[in-house]
């Protein structure tokens, strides 16, 4: 059992959170409570971003001292929304959310994941016909370990989960966002998740 903090209680950090508390860990959901997220981060030893990105890295920034020592899991994307609400640019070309969080809060150990996936899959890998990927970025190799654990309880299993490496990687995995509002034009909002086919 591990104390959770979710910063973020949308469709994917209120899915994460149920689903984390269904599997025994202790979870506490930040709303935009005046101080809320700083409590939540404060007594937690991983902390979730489920914030929208584009506003992630000032909102974390000011909680250095509570994310110091901390795993902090990095599952939103930063991008710019198109007319229909749909992410239609990066706002970090060049660079990643993950990365910018890592540089900006260096004695926290970011790991990213989960983001390449709608947010009903993050919580039930099984429910797509082909088995999905869950890809990690990161720099420190115990807290991708310990992601890689949170991941299995959700569900995943070890070969559907790819180490991808550094926290620079995470400019691939946050780069395929860019797919989502073509496949959800395409056909529509079903689950989906990006995976490696070997």
């Amino acid at each position: 059992m591990k104390k959770i903090a979710v910063l973020g209680n949308g469709r994917v950090g209120g899915n994460l959170a149920t689903a984390l508390t269904r599997t025994g860990h202790q979870v506490t959901v930040a709303d935009r409570t005046p101080g809320a997220a700083a409590d939540a981060a404060r007594t937690a030893r991983i902390v979730i971003n489920a914030t929208p990105g584009a506003g992630s890295l000032e909102r974390l920034t000011a909680l250095r001292e509570e994310l110091r020592g901390k795993i902090l899991v990095d599952v939103s994307n930063a991008t710019t929304d198109g007319p229909d609400g749909l992410p239609a640019d990066l706002l970090l070309p060049g660079s990643s959310l993950a990365e910018q969080l890592q540089e900006a809060l260096p004695d926290t150990h970011v790991v990213k994941t989960l983001n390449t996936m709608l947010f009903p899959v993050m919580t039930a890998p099984a429910m797509l016909t082909r088995p999905p990927t869950a890809f990690l970025s990161g720099e420190d190799p115990h807290a991708k370990q310990t992601v890689h654990e949170l991941l299995t309880d959700l569900g995943w299993r070890k070969e559907w989960i790819t180490d991808l490496g550094g926290i620079q990687t995470a400019r691939a995995t946050e780069a395929a966002i860019l797919f989502v509002p073509h496949v959800i034009r395409s056909g529509g909002l079903a689950p989906f998740a990006l995976t490696i086919a070997r």
